[in-house]
């Protein structure tokens, strides 16, 4: 899923979820947030903005790909 930051330093900023756990959700851009250092976001302060699913295993070309094909719709 496609969401965007409603809060901290990185506001405005669009990520990937990768996982979810209890109120947390672990998120990557696949650049300066690439899946293997995510980072750990209160869901509270995430703004849903697309679904999206995955049409296999995830690395960061492909979450760069989602997030450059949004900002392009925009």
């Amino acid at each position: 899923m496609l969401v965007k930051s409603k809060a901290g330093r990185d506001k405005d900023h669009v990520y990937i979820i990768i996982r979810i756990e209890n109120e947390y959700a672990y998120l990557a851009d696949g650049d300066t947030r690439p899946i293997r250092r995510m980072k750990r976001k209160n869901s509270r302060h995430l703004q849903p903005i697309l679904k999206v699913m995955a049409d296999g295993p995830l690395d960061d070309q492909a979450v760069r790909e989602e997030i450059r094909s949004y900002i392009q719709e925009d």
